[in-house]
């Protein structure tokens, strides 16, 4: 595998780039700046939101670009590059699809913060872990800012009991399971593969020039844009089937692996 030719590294972020206890290694920091000295832009593309991720990769954030919630967001340096709202009629239909659900937990998701219920303290305590910066709101309907994507969490299983409830609107909204209990519903035009698609025609950046890593259904499309792209050990099995090559799990650092490969 040649890897000279590789000018831009695109990575997910939980249960890729982060082990299961949430962290970036520090090996991965050492790598970046090996990255960034020989002119390698880096991208971290998540379904969290900015501020999640930049607490995660706060001491690079001003060397790099942020892909968050989905794809609906793109920030460099703090400064918007690309919002993708959801319609207002659209996140009633949403709210009201999953209602009926035991334990489904909707997450209003705006560019500056999530708007939640209160109704399960379990629920919260979770969510601090993908959310820094949240409300908690009596009726998610009144919510007045610009929504950018819905994420609903399940404790058992998002595939299971989520995914089902929300995948009639796969025709008018992008519906992802975006990890085992999550499903994140969008604008059609909200996922990391358009997002990256805008950076790529930014950038210049061909297929042949780009290195990307994923291990959920939220990654597919971005994966699809590379000819170097990687699932994890520890993907979903779509993703196997997507991706040109795998590598070692997360909590193996399967990342920072093939960036070994790439910077030796």
């Amino acid at each position: 595998m040649d890897l000279s030719g590789i000018k831009m590294v695109v990575t997910d972020m939980d249960g890729t780039l982060l082990n299961s206890n949430h962290e970036v290694s520090s090996r991965f920091f050492e790598l970046f700046e090996k990255m960034k000295q020989r002119g390698i832009h880096f991208v971290a593309a998540s379904g969290r939101q900015y501020e999640s991720m930049v607490d995660k990769l706060g001491r690079v954030k001003n060397d790099m670009l942020f892909i968050a919630e989905n794809g609906a967001l793109i920030k460099k340096q703090d400064q918007v590059l690309l919002t993708t709202p959801l319609a207002k009629k659209h996140i009633s239909t949403i709210l009201d699809a999953v209602k009926p659900i035991k334990d489904a937990h909707p997450v209003l998701c705006s560019s500056e913060k999530a708007y939640v219920n209160g109704t399960s303290q379990n629920f919260l305590t979770l969510l601090k872990e993908y959310y820094t910066e949240f409300q908690e709101v009596d009726d998610q309907h009144q919510v007045n800012d610009d929504v950018l994507k819905i994420a609903i969490y399940h404790f058992e299983s998002s595939e299971r009991f989520i995914y089902p409830a929300v995948r009639h609107l796969e025709n008018s909204l992008k519906v992802k399971v975006s990890g085992s209990n999550w499903v994140d519903v969008s604008h059609v035009n909200a996922h990391k593969g358009y997002a990256l698609e805008m950076v790529m025609r930014e950038y210049a950046i061909t297929s042949d020039e780009i290195l990307v890593f994923g291990d959920y259904n939220n990654d597919l499309e971005m994966l699809e844009l590379s000819n170097y792209s990687f699932a994890m050990a520890n993907a979903h099995p779509d993703v196997k089937k997507v991706a040109k090559f795998e590598t070692r799990s997360n909590d193996e650092f399967g990342v920072e692996a093939v960036l070994e490969k790439l910077l030796h």
